[in-house]
């Protein structure tokens, strides 16, 4: 059984940090390239950041700067540093797996509320 479980949302106040985590079982994650996503309420699900199996980045210019991607494939985990956090960072962030052909799984998101 496939899953991705994101963790570490919550509520923090304008100008924090949070890292998200995102554990996946179920696949050979270590092939695939891994991605955070975000849905804010009545807006579309957004693309973060996207990492690939050799460990190249990709980042949404918009995003640039204070979210920072990584992984660790002995724990089959992919993280999402978010720095300097704005309300407008409030959304629901979903984690991504996928490997053409092969797989393409995400998590059931987790809340990430900013607000004083």
């Amino acid at each position: 059984q496939v899953q991705l479980v994101e963790s570490g949302g919550g509520l923090v106040q304008p100008g924090g940090s949070l890292r998200l985590s995102c554990a996946a079982s179920g696949i050979t994650f270590s092939i695939g390239s891994v991605g955070w996503y975000r849905q804010a309420p009545g807006k579309a699900r957004e693309l973060i950041a996207r990492m690939a199996n050799d460990g190249s980045t990709y980042y949404t210019d918009s995003l640039r700067g204070r979210f920072t991607i990584s992984r660790d494939n002995a724990k089959n985990t992919v993280y999402l540093q978010i720095n300097k956090l704005k309300p407008e960072d409030t959304a629901v962030y979903y984690c991504n797996a996928r490997a053409p052909n092969i797989y393409d799984y995400s998590g059931q998101g987790t809340q990430v509320t900013v607000s004083s």
